[in-house]
């Protein structure tokens, strides 16, 4: 999930696919990015996607010396500026972008009580590494996915380390001409475990959980200094 929109937004670990999915958007997925921005929202973010964002937004419907850049009235423009906007950031911030708040200490309780609130929904766009903190809590109650078909091989990923077994239910999803995936999952409870195995397992399949058990055992026993 890392710099899809250009090769300058996020290069952290050497990342150089940047703009990889810039090429695939059809109407369809402007569509679905539009559905979600039609009710009102509030944004958020991490510190680096704040970053990206208010140097862009603020600005997508200003003149630009590129008349190439002056073609689109962006359909987002307007409900992202006029957004609140929450950016969790340790370090200090300058606060460009309007309606902006600073979550910097207590950051799991500080979006909780926003969770709380009786406020419009709570979006979060990018910020990657935020979002591997509200997959630790369960803060996540829903998913809006664009599923590309392509690979990368590196780069941040949205289902890191440390995020909870949970299920989830598809409530709606549908295909772009390019081949991508546009879907949402609703939180569903916990996860489900089920057997294709034997009721009375075989000799053979003993025998295999015991080398097995045997394997993990050993991978667990730390190396000689």
């Amino acid at each position: 999930m890392q710099s899809p929109g250009g090769p300058y937004e996020d290069q952290t670990g050497g990342f150089s696919y940047g703009g990889w999915a810039v090429n695939y958007f059809d109407e369809s997925m402007i569509k679905f990015v539009g559905e979600s921005n039609a009710k009102p929202f509030a944004l958020l973010l991490g510190r680096r996607t704040y970053e990206i964002f208010a140097a862009h937004w603020p600005y997508v419907n200003e003149k630009h010396e590129n008349p190439k850049e002056n073609a689109l009235d962006d359909p987002f423009a307007d409900a992202l500026n006029a957004a609140r906007k929450y950016v969790v950031s340790e370090a200090p911030l300058a606060l460009s972008w309007n309606n902006t708040t600073t979550i910097r200490n207590n950051v799991v309780e500080e979006i909780q009580k926003l969770k709380d609130e009786d406020g419009p929904e709570l979006q979060v766009h990018g910020s990657a590494n935020l979002i591997q903190t509200l997959l630790k809590h369960n803060l996540v109650d829903e998913f809006r996915l664009m599923i590309f078909p392509i690979t990368l091989g590196g780069g941040k990923k949205l289902f890191a380390d440390g995020t909870q077994p949970l299920a989830f239910k598809l409530v709606k999803s549908a295909t772009s001409s390019t081949g991508v995936i546009m879907a949402g999952y609703e939180k569903a409870g916990a996860v489900q475990i089920g057997t294709a195995e034997f009721e009375t397992p075989t000799d053979a399949e003993l025998a295999r959980r015991m080398r097995l058990a045997e394997e993990e055992k050993k991978s667990k026993v730390a190396p000689k200094s």
